[in-house]
C-alpha cells in the first residue's frame, strides 16, 4: 500500500472529517464569544467598575517616551515592552465564557444520547394461563 493511498484512507475516515468540522465550527464560535466578551460583557463590567477599560491596564517595563498616549496600543507601537494584565483579564473572561458554553452543549448532547439509548419500557408479560381462566370465570359469573 502506497503512502498516498494510506493517507487518502486516513483522511476520509469519519473521525478526521468530524475533527475538521469541529475545528472550523470552534474557530467561528470562538470569534462569536470573543465579540460577545469584548462588545457586550466588558463594556458592562467597565461601566459597573466606574468606566474602567480593562484592555488598557498594563505596566510598562521600560520608560515610555514623552508624548505617547497612555493606551496599550500606542505604547506597544513605540516598542516599549509591556505587561498587559488587562488584556489577559479580557482573554481569561473570554475563555471562561467559552468553556461554560461548551460545557452546556456537551451536557445537552449527553442528555440526548442517554434518552436515545434508554430502552423503551418493556410491555408487561402476558398474564399466566390461570389468571386468564379466572378472569373468564369471573366474567361469566357477572353476566
Amino acid at each position: 500500500m502506497s503512502v498516498g493511498s494510506e493517507f487518502r484512507e486516513f483522511a476520509v475516515k469519519g473521525n478526521v472529517v468530524d475533527l475538521a468540522v469541529g475545528v472550523i465550527i470552534g474557530g467561528a464560535f470562538g470569534k462569536i464569544v470573543d465579540s460577545f466578551v469584548n462588545d457586550l460583557v466588558m463594556p458592562v463590567v467597565g461601566r459597573l467598575t466606574g468606566g474602567l477599560d480593562f484592555s488598557n491596564y498594563f505596566f510598562a517595563l521600560k520608560e515610555i517616551p514623552p508624548g505617547t498616549a497612555m493606551t496599550l496600543e500606542a505604547v506597544r507601537k513605540t516598542g516599549v515592552p509591556v505587561f498587559a494584565y488587562g488584556n489577559f483579564i479580557t482573554i481569561a473572561l473570554n475563555f471562561a465564557i467559552l468553556a461554560f458554553a461548551i460545557f452546556l452543549m456537551v451536557k445537552q448532547i449527553n442528555r440526548l444520547k442517554r434518552e436515545a439509548a434508554a430502552p423503551a419500557p418493556a410491555a408487561p408479560p402476558p398474564p399466566a394461563e390461570e389468571v386468564v381462566l379466572l378472569r373468564e370465570i369471573r366474567d361469566s359469573l357477572k353476566g
